[in-house]
């Protein structure tokens, strides 16, 4: 690296190799800055909870007109709580359920996932109340509080907590009854004490990834860095500490222009969009998907070529002892265009290794949004529909037109434009020894 006189890095001289490295060093933390500020500040997104230490209750299933957020799902009801630990902890009693398939997954600014309680474990058949804190909650220390389940400290100050739980065992009406018992409060609020006052606090813009390394990349990574707990020991936190140290920002700085490397924008987000474009082409290999199992884990525990994936094709999802995403290509390779038909089938003894349920999810590739159709169908599997044929198996089909003869459950609209498409599996509490030797289907051209 050349120098400025401040010490800094010089943007002119820093190689495209040096920016790929910090672009991947902090791809986790601008894709998740971005996610929770827009569910819990974007006043259009519809699965936003519209503020910070509240919950939105989605009860209706995402549709093409969610674009908060790439590739969610059309399985499950979303209970997206959004929370600021900041001044106070977070006390959160979730509900008894009668489904196949329930989870809570939380994460950061870091993303790092854990789940603290899911139907895979055996919970959810009475209420659990669990408290939330991190590093710097200033009133909370840590303490044993009476009528609380479980203690999460959680690494980053801003959090997602996000329940997920099976739809099509909530549409009778059991599960959303539950729901009634579902609370949240501050902790000082569930102890029946005046709320703690809150800290306003100015959050740098935030939007999509693209936008932010290519307009406030540095203010934005300063935020984070001052919100979320850094390990020096950790060889992950010990490399994206170093390479933005390199640029000015450091953990307890206030950001200052003026004290900061001077970036090329334009730069940051060509590189950023090769990295994604790399990331999301390994998602999809035809040879299979190297980090299935290696996806969405708490910290410790993420190789980082992993997280890079995880966070630019698809950040909040779930690991392989909940769910696995394999992705759906052609035999030849070749990307899915929504200029042609395909067809994937299934006999009954290739379908996906799943003790609750799977389906398979139809987007497109540039955004990862569902592909608009007045039928709002975008998914085959046990919630959006699925036949099987005779013999057990399946076969689903993407098409402009519905196939002769096709059930409509098995078919997947597209409209016909110049797009690639991007097909990902969710297959929920897999059978993991299983999922080791089965193989994804591939689509075939008609």
């Amino acid at each position: 690296f050349l120098t400025l006189g401040s010490g800094l890095s010089s943007a002119a001289e820093l190689t495209d190799e040096e920016i790929d490295n910090i672009v991947r060093r902090s791809y986790q933390y601008v894709a998740m800055y971005n996610v929770i500020n827009n569910f819990a500040m974007v006043e259009s997104n519809p699965l936003g909870s519209k503020g910070w230490n509240k919950t939105k209750f989605n009860l209706e299933l995402a549709d093409h007109t969610v674009k908060a957020i790439a590739r969610p799902n059309n399985d499950t009801y979303y209970i997206i709580s959004m929370l600021d630990l900041r001044d106070d902890a977070v006390v959160i009693t979730y509900p008894a359920f009668d489904t196949d398939y329930a989870s809570l997954e939380v994460s950061g600014y870091d993303h790092y996932v854990t789940i603290p309680i899911a139907t895979s474990k055996g919970d959810f058949k009475e209420e659990t109340t669990l408290l939330y804190y991190s590093d710097r909650t200033k009133n909370y220390d840590g303490k044993t509080i009476k009528g609380v389940d479980k203690t999460l400290k959680m690494t980053s100050d801003f959090v997602i907590a996000f329940l997920r739980v099976s739809a099509h065992e909530t549409k009778d009406g059991r599960n959303v009854k539950a729901l009634d018992n579902f609370k949240l409060a501050t902790l000082s609020e569930f102890q029946g004490k005046e709320p703690v006052q809150k800290t306003t606090i100015d959050f740098p813009a935030y939007g999509n990834d693209q936008m932010v390394f290519e307009n406030n990349f540095l203010e934005a990574m300063q935020f984070v860095f001052n919100h979320i707990s850094l390990d020096p020991n950790n060889e992950m936190d010990k490399a994206v500490l170093g390479s933005m140290k390199k640029l000015g920002v450091e953990p307890g700085n206030e950001f200052d222009p003026a004290k900061v490397a001077e970036l090329d924008g334009k730069r940051v987000a060509e590189i950023a969009k090769k990295v994604f474009d790399e990331a999301l082409a390994i998602w999809n290999s035809p040879d299979g998907n190297p980090y299935l199992f290696q996806v969405f884990l708490p910290k410790g525990e993420m190789n980082f070529d992993a997280m890079v994936t995880q966070s630019a094709v698809g950040p909040i999802g779930l690991p392989a002892s909940e769910a696995v995403y394999p992705g759906i290509g052609t035999a030849s390779g070749e990307p899915l265009n929504a200029m042609n038909d395909y067809v994937i089938k299934m006999a009954s003894d290739e379908l996906p290794p799943a003790d609750a349920f799977w389906s398979t999810t139809l987007y497109d590739t540039k955004n990862g949004f569902f592909i608009p159709n007045d039928r709002f169908k975008y998914i085959v599997g046990k919630n959006g529909g699925m036949q099987l044929n005779e013999d057990g198996g399946i076969e689903i089909h993407i098409a402009a037109e519905k196939p002769a003869g096709v059930p409509e459950d098995n078919w997947l609209p597209i409209n016909r434009e110049d797009i690639d498409l991007d097909i990902i599996m969710r297959i929920y509490a897999p059978r993991v020894d299983e999922l080791k030797t089965w193989k994804a289907p591939k689509a075939e051209k008609q």
